[in-house]
């Protein structure tokens, strides 16, 4: 299987800089789309507008980043995206319950069901930030490990097995498995670094 290649967040909003610049656009999209379109789709959007909310939100973080408007210092990117979504969502939602009011009466709707507090909607972003992280990571790692290695860390880490169950479901000692979490463990802690190396 060959290996995809490894960008890392810097070199794809360096790219963004330059408007012509097709392949960083693509990477953006690749990178950030997902977490947001999810995100959306959990504040009850469909999924049409979940995925108008979330190119009209890359597109306004394309441009701010583009006049130099995120900083640092001032706290993660993801924090950064998340208010540009939240923002867009927030937006689409209103325009939603306008049109709604037209048609629905008072009481008769769910729609206010799915407005959450903004403190809310942050763990709620932070969560599908991390998916999101660990989905593009875990993809990363697999050509790099033997299937083996692999079932016994999905075992472990996302299904809560016990190691030694692990091992003997595999045929292989108990340390084994837990050298199998370690590795993995360690590998995706260092692509991870590099997904967020702006954060």
């Amino acid at each position: 299987m060959p290996v995809t290649e490894w960008i890392t967040t810097s070199t794809i909003l360096h790219g963004l800089r330059d408007y012509e610049n097709r392949v960083a656009w693509g990477r953006f999209i690749d990178r950030f789309r997902r977490p947001i379109v999810r995100f959306a789709r959990n504040a009850g959007l469909t999924d049409n507008d979940a995925e108008d909310v979330a190119q009209d939100a890359l597109a306004a973080f394309a441009e701010a980043y583009r006049r130099g408007d995120y900083n640092a210092e001032k706290g993660r990117l993801s924090r950064w995206l998340f208010g540009i979504a939240h923002n867009h969502i927030l937006r689409h939602r209103r325009g939603d319950a306008r049109r709604a009011a037209k048609v629905v009466q008072a009481g008769n709707t769910t729609f206010w069901q799915n407005v959450e507090d903004e403190e809310t909607a942050a763990d709620v972003w932070d969560r599908e930030w991390e998916q999101s992280l660990y989905r593009e990571c875990i993809e990363r790692v697999r050509p790099e490990f033997e299937p083996a290695t692999l079932e016994a860390f999905e075992l472990v880490m996302r299904e809560d097995a016990r190691p030694a169950d692990v091992a003997e479901k595999l045929g292989v000692s108990v340390r084994s498995v837990y050298n199998a979490k370690h590795r993995i463990l360690k590998r995706l802690r260092e692509l991870r670094s590099d997904l967020e190396e702006l954060a």
